[in-house]
């Protein structure tokens, strides 16, 4: 049919939305049976472009809907109403190595939606579109706050939620990739948790002092979060991912200043020196370099460096100690940490001490090490720069496959949420600060 004649009408609801939202997608006035392609295009802050497509075929209407029509083919097959999201790739020409991640949470993640004509693989930006729409996910929500916080030598940025608060709070540690990572904080005030994030491998003090952080830098981001006018001082959590989720656990359990009101620990491990330093730990995980392996395309695995599990008590954290709720969240095709062994051995543990209540393990077939926010595209491997020296670049296998992940990061995230909102604001009184959720 000459698209002269088609006048394709293309739409996306909500176009604005968080990160974490779901939006529908319609295209109308086709021709009945009609062949299409609908795909997407975003251009990172890096200026890398990604791109998603699907196949479709119009119904008796001339209409496709994403939420409930099949795709055919293309970076996703089946009905996915956001497989334009989670399965963006980079363009073909791209570097290797690459994966997505939102710098700037004070503007939008922006991608454009597209119809064209037939079943197409590729060359999309050659040909005009029958129809576009720009469509805007962000991070933070009208009205979150975003305050850098340098005060006790931190370096970090707390986001609070609109409204007049006190709110419940949350500390937020990524992992051994060091810098400042603010989305998934940012995400988490849209949702009514006041979030701090923390540079703790790569802080300025360590960058001056060449000096690592130990307890104390965690503490004082503790303590500015307690003592903060808008945050409920007796319910603050910690959440940790990879690295993170070593530190989180060392200071749930060990710490006499942090008294937790719950912990989330993504993708991490308990095994580390008993009260060894940030250093240190980092350290023991290095001794282990031996046990490096390599996949048929050169890609690191390090999940071994902490395998077996060790037996000694003076090597893991003292999880049957832990009073304060536990989430654990796994991918058990993690290739990076031994996350399942470790969330076992933890289980364990909490069984033999008698508080095993406190625990809940969220263990996911098929998904690998890098659980983010929902619609997150999917990484298996990329480029890591190690913040020990001497610094270098490796590929690193994250594990996991495309949709398996996608579905757990989605699943993740909102048992998260509600775990956090348990804790956080259970038993609050009626109407304090809930307005967000």
């Amino acid at each position: 049919m000459d698209r002269k004649q088609l006048c394709v009408k293309l739409s996306v609801q909500p176009s604005r939305g968080l990160m974490d939202e779901k939006f529908t997608v319609l295209v109308q006035n086709l021709p009945p049976g009609f062949q299409l392609t609908v795909h997407a295009l975003h251009q990172c802050e890096d200026g890398h472009s990604w791109e998603a497509f699907a196949h479709y075929t119009a119904d008796t209407t001339g209409a496709v809907n994403l939420s409930e029509d099949p795709s055919l083919d293309g970076t996703y097959s089946g009905v996915e109403p956001m497989g334009l999201l989670w399965s963006l790739r980079p363009v073909p020409g791209s570097k290797s190595g690459l994966r997505m991640r939102k710098m700037n949470v004070q503007t939008p993640m922006v991608v454009t939606i597209s119809v064209y004509q037939g079943h197409q693989t590729e060359g999309f930006l050659d040909q005009v579109p029958l129809a576009s729409v720009v469509v805007e996910r962000w991070y933070m929500a009208p009205g979150v706050l975003r305050i850098p916080i340098t005060e006790g030598s931190l370096t970090a940025t707390l986001f609070l939620p609109s409204g007049p608060g006190p709110f419940p709070a949350l500390l937020d540690l990524w992992g051994g990739g060091g810098k400042l990572v603010e989305y998934r904080a940012a995400l988490l005030a849209s949702h009514g948790i006041a979030s701090m994030a923390l540079d703790y491998l790569t802080p300025q003090i360590t960058r001056e002092t060449g000096k690592m952080v130990d307890s104390d830098y965690f503490e004082t981001a503790f303590r500015v979060l307690e003592q903060h006018p808008q945050i409920l001082g007796s319910r603050i959590a910690m959440l940790g991912l990879s690295f993170g989720t070593s530190v989180t656990l060392r200071m749930a359990v060990y710490s006499e200043v942090m008294k937790l009101r719950c912990a989330v620990c993504i993708s991490g491990s308990h095994v580390q020196p008993v009260g060894g330093s940030v250093e240190e730990i980092m350290g023991y995980f290095n001794k282990n370099v031996a046990k490096t392996r390599f996949d048929e395309n050169n890609q690191v695995i390090w999940r071994d460096l902490l395998l077996p599990i060790p037996t000694d008590p003076s090597l893991k954290v003292d999880v049957g100690r832990l009073q304060c709720p536990l989430l654990v969240v796994v991918g058990e095709d993690d290739q990076n940490w031994p996350t399942h062994e470790s969330a076992m051995d933890m289980k364990e543990m909490m069984e033999r001490a008698g508080n095993s209540h406190l625990l809940t393990v969220l263990s996911y077939k098929n998904a690998g090490h890098l659980l983010e926010p929902p619609f997150t595209p999917f990484a298996r491997a990329s480029t890591f720069k190690t913040v020990t020296y001497p610094h270098s670049k490796v590929v690193v296998l994250w594990g996991g496959e495309l949709v398996a992940h996608s579905r757990a990061q989605e699943d993740a995230w909102r048992k998260t949420l509600v775990f956090l909102r348990e804790n956080l604001y259970g038993g609050m009184k009626p109407g304090a600060s809930s307005a967000n959720l």
